[in-house]
């Protein structure tokens, strides 16, 4: 009885490490759609554009998958320990799957913008983007040592993210107001710089989740939000 009971925990616990690794996939996928989006905008570069939008079906297939696995996990009555493992994987890969849309979205509006003459605030709308990738992949290494202070100083820097995003967001209103013909790829940039901003949102939200697995009994304080993007109005 004792053989079988291992046999049944052993397997149990190679779920789980499965589940693990491929939530890490998913996040490594997410993090270089988010970066070939970037390039794609940069470069002005439609092929790559179309390449990234190509691939969030691939994202999209494994966060189904992961999904499964969690419901088979769940199906065979774990403890309430191992209910906040599975409760988190299934709420960051659900998280990191927006954030793999996010990405989509940045490119279509590339494949837009990239009809207009270069905009001067690219460089600081990559800027925003490559921060956004470093909480991403900060939080994904948390999550892979379940460290719960690593995940923290992720949720702390989020307000970072927000006060890069304002001071876009200012700048792209402002370039909008000196001439009607920027009105359509501003609103264009305005929407990327938003997507940015939520993909940031999601990374914060994973690095909730493994607080909250890690260490249940310890309520968060409640996190500071810098994004004043909706206070501000053109002059």
């Amino acid at each position: 009885m004792n053989q079988e009971h291992n046999h049944i925990v052993q397997s149990y616990d190679e779920e789980q490490q499965r589940l693990g690794e491929e939530i890490q996939r998913m996040g490594a996928m997410a993090i270089a759609q988010l970066e070939a989006a970037l390039d794609a905008v940069e470069r002005r570069d439609d092929q790559l554009a179309r390449h990234v939008i190509a691939n969030d079906a691939a994202i999209d297939r494994l966060e189904e998958d992961i999904s499964q696995g969690v419901m088979k996990l769940a199906l065979r009555g774990p403890l309430a320990s191992d209910l906040r493992v599975i409760l988190a994987a299934l709420r960051i890969a659900a998280a990191i799957e927006r954030a793999g849309d996010y990405a989509a979205n940045l490119a279509k509006r590339a494949l837009v913008l990239n009809t207009y003459l270069p905009m001067p605030q690219i460089p600081a709308l990559r800027q925003l983007g490559l921060r956004v990738a470093g909480q991403m992949r900060d939080v994904l290494r948390a999550y892979a040592a379940l460290d719960a202070e690593a995940a923290q100083q992720v949720r702390e820097r989020d307000a970072e993210i927000d006060t890069l995003h304002t001071r876009l967001f200012h700048e792209i209103t402002q370039y909008m107001t000196q001439d009607a013909r920027h009105i359509q790829p501003c609103t264009h940039l305005l929407f990327m710089a938003k997507n940015l901003e939520r993909i940031g949102d999601h990374a914060t939200n994973i690095a909730e989740h493994i607080w909250y697995r890690a260490r249940p009994a310890t309520p968060l304080s409640p996190r500071e939000k810098r994004d004043r993007s909706s206070e501000l109005a053109p002059r």
